[in-house]
């Protein structure tokens, strides 16, 4: 029998799910005093090195309001060739293609090793991928170069097949031609219009023949649309010579909104529901047009948090009303909006956000587009798998199936509701609720989704001993090779009796998939509510949780929150761009986020991990700290000294060489295989940038207490945020009373 533990990680391993509890109280009343809800972080395209895609389609229950998928937890009467569904406990009959089915001659869909398993659609054109490039030219030229080299690195590694498209924006706005033979052919329009998709089309030449054209022109629209994207093989050398030949537009404001024109891209004349990538990048603020953030004059800067609290950010609420159109638009036609937004000030991120959160887009943000973590994070986009295939998948769609005793709350993370109800859907909405289908336009092997379930069972109804809940997730999505494909997850839990087995209960807490669930939450939760607000109803309920429960919480739930939730010391940019992150990360990267990872490198041994902790910052000690977004190496003030006295380039002081050089080596692992790729810090005790790591480790010695403590025990920290010690006995005390 295995323990929790290896029971957790071997679901996660194959089935891409991690549960806040692995064993379900059986009735509405207990969950509620659960404190935490029975939720999932779910990965749809966890990697799987052993699942083979099957070559047919699944088998579906007859049921109308509920086809769920035939799994390994269904009862199969293989005499009679039929199985009953463990969702709706409908009987159905087996097709034809099963009727050699046996005990011993299973279908791989009845094995329980296939969990998770995946469908290729035979049905259907295979559809091509398509990429369109959104490129603004208001910046300065060794920017706009360096940019330009890594569009062209990225053309070579599209497949020939790929159709691609170029926008420029600056002032004007350019839809480029790319049909055309030996000459440069655009579209020119006027940023500063907010123009509508019929004008646009019509402006375009894509709009659709009418009848009275006959039946011949059916293909007009494709004909014409394929003047703006074509195949990679036939326009390579056309357009690396058109982005060659782009120069600087040098306005002393830049760049109008260009999203005015992507409304041509969409399918009422191209290519319905079809797997698309809008790469968008931004060297600046848009300061013309409906998605304008900021004004022409440069002696007015860009909204902050005190503004936005004062009402004072006068172009936020039209500017955000735009790209949430934009974005709605996109996510209901299955396209992708990435931004890449590369300057020292903010660009309005915070305003665009909804383009990436409801598309499940990429959002990048650097200094610079000739910055190494620009380039080589752009580079990690095309990254492919061991079939040679982008990993990267297209308009998907995610739909929850539930048996009778649980139902489905909501999703948090990039997705938008379908508005699909069915007899699954609870009425208590947590995040995008209301549906039991989400739309996922962008997915990739690290997208998770956090999914809450309510538990619908009276108490007055007992769960028969032994019985079971399940779960089923359907994820159709486009496959980079241009198939459809179906992933179907099936998992279930014991239910249990909170009254007589509390204990089993407990034991079955998975409290790393809890923290970022309630985590994801109280993000959700920021997003409209003051951030004080959310950090009491987070330690209301941490409270209650210890209270309740005997089982042992850690406070990761607690411990750097701050970057997530509270906006102190972060521009409004910067916490849209966390907040993107943490809402799209795998249970690992998440945790990484809420507490970064702290490695000690001495002559006392090897590499160890260490306390988050002020007392961990030793003079004879080199840190390396791992917040996810930053790779920082600190040398502590004893080794920083040996440093500058060169002690690393003698051959008697070898080893001490080897010591500066191993956490270097491991900070470079990070960096080659992270996405987006951290910010590298090299820093010392006393250097500036050492306030990355001292902003981030427990205060448990600060100016206040260092002198009863002696100096030896760490770094002091000038702060008057309480430590985690402090913040631990009070909530031992307070667990204690309520529970009382």
């Amino acid at each position: 029998m295995a323990t929790f533990p290896e029971y957790i990680a071997q679901n996660e391993e194959r089935d891409g799910v991690r549960f806040s509890w692995n064993v379900w109280p059986s009735s509405r009343l207990e969950a509620t005093r659960m404190v935490v809800p029975v939720a999932a972080l779910f990965t749809p395209l966890k990697e799987r090195t052993d699942l083979p895609p099957i070559q047919y389609e699944p088998v579906l229950c007859s049921r109308a309001t509920c086809r769920a998928v035939l799994n390994p937890l269904c009862q199969v009467d293989y005499r009679a060739k039929l199985w009953a569904c463990n969702f709706c406990y409908q009987r159905n009959q087996f097709p034809p293609s099963y009727a050699g089915i046996s005990e011993v001659n299973q279908p791989a869909e009845l094995l329980p090793l296939f969990s998770t398993i995946e469908y290729v659609v035979q049905r259907g054109p295979q559809m091509p991928l398509v990429f369109l490039y959104v490129v603004d030219t208001c910046m300065e030229d060794e920017d706009l170069q360096a940019l330009k080299e890594s569009l062209q690195m990225s053309l070579s590694l599209l497949p020939p097949t790929a159709l691609v498209g170029l926008i420029t924006f600056g002032r004007m706005v350019q839809v480029h031609e790319l049909g055309c033979e030996g000459i440069s052919k655009s579209y020119v329009f006027r940023g500063t219009k907010d123009l509508n998709a019929k004008q646009l089309q019509e402006m375009l030449g894509l709009t659709k023949p009418s009848a009275a054209q006959g039946r011949g022109p059916q293909a007009a629209p494709q004909q014409s649309f394929n003047r703006f994207l074509q195949p990679v093989q036939k326009i390579d050398m056309n357009l690396t010579d058109l982005l060659g030949s782009y120069h600087c537009a040098h306005w002393a404001s830049p760049c109008p909104s260009p999203w005015v024109l992507l409304v041509f891209f969409y399918p009422q004349c191209t290519f319905p529901n079809t797997g698309a990538r809008i790469m968008t990048f931004i060297g600046g603020p848009a300061t013309q047009g409906p998605g304008m953030v900021v004004g022409d004059e440069l002696k007015t800067p860009i909204r902050s948090w005190h503004d936005i609290e004062k009402d004072n950010a006068k172009f936020m609420k039209k500017a955000t009303k735009h790209y949430e159109s934009l974005a709605n638009r996109a996510s209901s036609n299955g396209h992708i909006i990435d931004i890449y937004a590369c300057a020292l000030d903010q660009t309005g991120l915070l305003e665009m956000k909804c383009c990436t959160n409801y598309t499940g887009g990429y959002m990048v943000m650097a200094d610079s587009f000739n910055t190494s973590l620009f380039k080589q994070t752009f580079q990690r986009v095309f990254t492919k798998d061991v079939q040679g295939s982008f990993k990267m998948a297209f308009a998907a769609t995610l739909e929850v199936k539930t048996s009778r005793e649980i139902k489905v709350s909501g999703a948090i993370g990039p997705c938008v509701s379908l508005n699909a109800k069915g007899p699954c859907v609870s009425e208590n909405e947590i995040g995008t609720g209301g549906t039991c289908q989400w739309k996922v336009c962008g997915l990739d092997p690290s997208t998770t989704l956090a999914l809450y379930f309510e538990v619908v069972n009276q108490h007055n109804a007992p769960i028969p001993q032994g019985g079971r809940g399940a779960i089923q997730f359907v994820t159709q999505y486009q496959h980079s090779s241009g198939q459809r494909r179906i992933r179907v997850t099936t998992t279930a839990r014991n239910w249990a009796d909170a009254q007589t087995q509390i204990q089993s209960i407990a034991a079955s807490f998975d409290q790393e998939a809890a923290a970022i669930l309630m985590a994801r939450l109280a993000v959700y939760r920021a997003e409209t509510e003051e951030g004080p607000d959310v950090l009491r109803w987070l330690d209301r309920q941490l409270i209650r949780l210890v209270g309740e429960h005997t089982c042992r919480v850690s406070a990761t739930i607690d411990l750097n929150r701050k970057r997530l939730i509270i906006v102190f010391n972060n521009s409004p940019d910067e916490s849209s761009y966390y907040r993107h992150h943490f809402n799209r990360q795998d249970l690992t990267q998440a945790l990484i986020m809420i507490q970064p990872v702290l490695y000690a490198y001495s002559f006392n041994g090897p590499p160890e991990p260490v306390l988050l902790d002020s007392s961990s910052i030793l003079p004879d000690r080199i840190l390396l700290m791992d917040t996810f977004f930053q790779i920082l190496i600190y040398h502590g003030e004893t080794v920083a000294q040996w440093r500058k006295a060169g002690y690393q380039d003698m051959p008697e002081y070898e080893n001490f060489k080897h010591l500066l050089q191993a956490p270097v080596d491991d900070a470079q692992e990070l960096l080659h295989t992270r996405f987006p790729m951290p910010r590298y810090i090299d820093t010392e005790h006393g250097g500036s940038q050492a306030r990355f790591l001292l902003s981030k480790v427990n205060p448990s010695q600060t100016h206040n207490n260092m002198y009863t403590w002696g100096q030896e025990s760490g770094a002091p920290i000038l702060t008057d945020d309480v430590s985690l010690q402090v913040f631990m006995d009070h909530l031992k005390k307070l667990a204690v009373s309520s529970a009382a």
